[in-house]
Order: C-alpha cells, then sequence, then structure tokens
C-alpha cells in the first residue's frame, strides 16, 4: 500500500498501486522508447538543393580544338568563363571554391526509430514500476501520491510550501559539464527536479514540470533513459498510470 497525503502535508490513508506499478523494470526497453520519442521530436534538417550550383562555370573539353580547356596544365573541372579576374576560376564541383558539398544533409531523411507498440507500452510500464523503487528522499518514498485537491493550489508559493512541508527539496544545483560540451554552448547540467502527474491538465502553471496521465511518455518517467524519477501524483491519475498499457 501507498500512503496517501492530503494538501497539508499529512498522511491522511492510503492507496492500491496498480499492476502496472510491479512490472519489471526493462532498463534496455526503456532506453529504446526513449531514444524512439527523441527521434520523433528530431527536426529535419538540410542544405538549398541548389546550393554551389549556383554558377555558369562549365567544362568542355575537346582536344585539338581552339577554345579546348584540355592541356592547359590544370585540373579538369567546371571554371567560370570570361569574367576577368574570375576567368578559368574552379566552381561547382565539392573541391572547389565556394562549391557544392559532397554530402550534405538532407531534410528529406526519416530520423523516425521504430518500436513496437507493445515494447513501448512494456516500457512506460516498467519507467512507472521503477518510479516505484526511486531512492527515498530522507524518510519519505516515492512515489508521493496526494489528494486531488492539489489541483486546487493556483500559486507556486503555496505548492514549494507544500512540497517542503512533505520534504522534498526542489533545489537543483547545476555542474559543470565535463568534456568539450563546455565549449559549445552547454556548459551546465542541470539535474531534473520532480515530475507532478495529474489527472488533469491545470489551467495554470505549478512551479513544477506537469504531465497528464494520458500525455504520460516513457521520457518523462526516465529523463535520458535512466529510470527512476521522483514522481508525485495526484489519487485519481495513481489509479489511471495503474492500469496504463493494460496487458502489454
Amino acid at each position: 500500500m501507498i500512503p496517501l497525503y492530503g494538501i497539508d502535508g499529512k498522511p491522511k490513508g492510503e492507496v492500491q498501486p496498480g499492476t502496472a506499478f510491479a512490472t519489471p523494470v526493462r532498463q534496455d526497453l526503456i532506453q529504446r522508447a526513449v531514444l524512439a520519442e527523441r527521434a520523433r521530436q528530431r527536426q529535419p534538417y538540410g542544405v538549398d538543393p541548389l546550393a554551389g550550383k549556383r554558377t555558369s562555370a562549365h567544362y568542355h573539353g575537346l582536344r585539338h580544338y581552339r577554345n579546348t580547356m584540355m592541356n592547359r596544365e590544370m585540373a579538369r573541372m567546371p571554371r567560370i568563363h570570361g569574367t576577368g579576374a574570375l576567368h578559368f576560376t574552379a566552381r561547382f564541383v565539392p573541391q572547389a571554391t565556394k562549391g557544392r558539398k559532397a554530402h550534405p544533409p538532407k531534410a528529406e531523411k526519416d530520423w523516425t526509430l521504430k518500436i513496437n507498440k507493445k515494447e513501448r507500452l512494456l516500457a512506460l510500464r516498467s519507467a512507472l514500476a521503477a518510479t516505484a523503487q526511486a531512492r527515498p528522499a530522507g524518510t519519505l518514498a516515492f512515489p508521493i501520491v496526494v489528494e486531488d485537491r492539489l489541483l486546487q493550489i493556483s500559486k507556486t508559493r503555496e505548492l514549494l510550501a507544500f512540497l517542503a512541508a512533505l520534504g522534498i527539496p526542489l533545489l537543483r544545483e547545476r555542474s559543470v559539464r565535463a568534456g568539450r560540451g563546455k565549449s559549445r554552448g552547454r556548459r551546465y547540467r542541470t539535474p531534473k527536479g520532480p515530475l507532478l502527474v495529474v489527472h488533469a491538465k491545470p489551467a495554470h502553471a505549478l512551479g513544477v514540470e506537469t504531465v497528464a496521465v494520458k500525455d504520460l511518455q516513457v521520457s518523462h518517467l526516465a529523463p535520458g533513459g535512466q529510470p527512476g524519477r521522483r514522481c508525485i501524483f495526484t489519487e485519481t491519475s495513481f489509479k489511471q498510470a495503474g492500469e496504463l498499457g493494460g496487458e502489454a
């Protein structure tokens, strides 16, 4: 049984976890599902199909011809003709200045990764089960189930006060990233805070990452493919989450 807390931070009963929370934790499936979800969110990108090709440069290589481009002791490649300083300057080919790319990224590339429906549902149930095995914060074990009146909180400071009453720290100390990423715009790493899972999306921001059960994804429960995120459920969402995936 899981203790049920009121919005005053005190226990007021118990709830029975659903079958999803008894699913064996499959980290391999969780990582596959997270990669598939990330791939679906990736935006295709590519270069202009005509990049490096907007030029009058051309090549003509007839032998023993008055205007031939052969036997001139220069590489046989498309060149600009009759434009002063640019006369016979190579263009178009990849090895030429301002030439096209040899193998540019193409916008039509499909970045999606496939995962079977049953495997995805099993990964979701497995990630839910991992939240019940999260390391306790002090004397409080996760997941935390709170009565539905939690959604009546309209101010962030009230929610923070409630979480402080439960002993859940929200301070996320960022650290300097190891490796080359420090010089590539991702100098700091900020750990994920607790996830609030609700049965109905609130009309106002609650100050913490919030997701409805119907929108729940594996990446919410296992960011970066690492299961065991600290989660806070409302009573109704906890019951709904326990039945996710059916018999997958």
